[in-house]
C-alpha cells in the first residue's frame, strides 16, 4: 500500500442523518477517535469478519491525507497541508461499540480500514461526495457540503491535539445507511473524480 500513516484520525457523527438513524444528537466539538494503522488493507484485500464478533457493518467516508507537518494550524494552513482525498470504510463491530464507551476494540480489529492508495487533489472539496455499495446496490449517499463539521475545520481543530505528520488520514464521517457485512459481500466506496475502493467480505 503507497500510504502509510502513522495515525488514522475519525470523526464519528458528522452528518446529520448518521447521528439520527444511531439514536444520537450532533456533537458541539468534534468526535475523534483513532483506529490503528494494523487495521489498514488495501482494495481487493478481504474485510474478515472477526469470531468476537457478530454484527460488522460499512460506513463508507471521504477521508483526507496530510501533505506536510501541521500542528495548531488555522483554517487555511491546514488546507495547504493536504494533500488530497481517498475513499475509506471505517468497518466498525457495531455490537462492540454500543457495549463500551471506548470504541478501540470496535473500530480497531484487522483488516477494519480499507483504504484507497493513492490521493487526489480537488479544487474544492465541498464538491465531493461519497457513495456506499454492497453488492452493487447503494446504501449510502453523502456529500461533504453536509458535514455538521467542514474539512477545513476538522483539519485545524484536530492539528490543536495531535501534531498531523504527511501519510497521515482523516477519516471525515459517515452519511447514513450504514449496514450489516455477511461472507461473500462485496463491498464499495465511491467518491466520484477520486476513485472506487472494492474489497470481499469473508468470515475469519
Amino acid at each position: 500500500m503507497s500510504l502509510n500513516p502513522s495515525k488514522i484520525v475519525c470523526v464519528g457523527k458528522n452528518y446529520l442523518d448518521h447521528a439520527k438513524e444511531m439514536g444520537s444528537e450532533l456533537p458541539k466539538d468534534p468526535l475523534l477517535f483513532l483506529k490503528p494503522p494494523s487495521a489498514l488493507i488495501e482494495a481487493g484485500q478481504p474485510i474478515v469478519l472477526p469470531a468476537l464478533s457478530s454484527h460488522v457493518e460499512h460506513e463508507a467516508e471521504i477521508a483526507v491525507v496530510i501533505a506536510s507537518r501541521l500542528r495548531h494550524a488555522d483554517e487555511t494552513e491546514a488546507m495547504r497541508g493536504v494533500a488530497g482525498f481517498v475513499c475509506l470504510n471505517d468497518v466498525t463491530a457495531r455490537d462492540w461499540q454500543k457495549r463500551e464507551s471506548q470504541w478501540a476494540r470496535a473500530k480497531g480489529f484487522d483488516t477494519f480500514c480499507p483504504l484507497g492508495s493513492r490521493a487526489v487533489p480537488v479544487a474544492d472539496w465541498r464538491t465531493l461526495e461519497v457513495i456506499g455499495r454492497v453488492n452493487g446496490v447503494v446504501r449510502q449517499h453523502g456529500k461533504a457540503r453536509d458535514m455538521h463539521f467542514g474539512i477545513p475545520f476538522l483539519v485545524s481543530h484536530i492539528s490543536q491535539f495531535f501534531t498531523l505528520e504527511p501519510g497521515d488520514v482523516i477519516a471525515t464521517g459517515t452519511p447514513a445507511g450504514v449496514g450489516r457485512l455477511a461472507p461473500g459481500d462485496t463491498v464499495e466506496v465511491e467518491i466520484p473524480g477520486v476513485g472506487v475502493l472494492r474489497n470481499p467480505v469473508v468470515a475469519a
